[in-house]
């Protein structure tokens, strides 16, 4: 019976749970497509803007 006490503490530091942190293995990626395209899209629209207004005739 006294072994198994003594066995007792070993046996339930084995079974402790470990937290590792590690940096991962690939970069961060930041996906920036959509801020890119919205700028795109402002600019198109201005010269646009502006083409009728130099035109203002055509339609």
């Amino acid at each position: 019976m006294s072994r198994v006490l003594l066995l007792l503490p070993l046996l339930a530091c084995a079974c402790t749970p470990t937290v590792r942190i590690e940096a991962p293995d690939k970069p961060i990626e930041i996906n920036m497509n959509v801020n890119i395209k919205h700028e795109i899209l402002v600019k198109v629209e201005k010269e646009v803007e502006k083409l009728f207004d130099e035109n203002k005739g055509l339609f």
